[in-house]
């Protein structure tokens, strides 16, 4: 996984946990669930970067 997929997976990550966390406070569910979904996001991207890796090495 290049160091340009990390910052963006992580950039993802950090956004969707902001917007999970707005939307706690301002007591919005589909807000703090688009959060939630940025961040599913951002771990399965990531994860699937990882599991590229692993077939490349081979």
């Amino acid at each position: 996984m290049g160091a340009d997929d990390k910052l963006e997976n992580a950039g993802e990550k950090l956004g969707g946990k902001a917007k999970e966390a707005a939307g706690k406070l301002t007591d919005d569910k589909g807000l703090e669930a688009e959060g939630k979904g940025d961040q599913v996001k951002a771990d399965l991207k990531g994860a699937g970067e990882k599991l590229k890796d692993a077939f490349k090495k081979d």
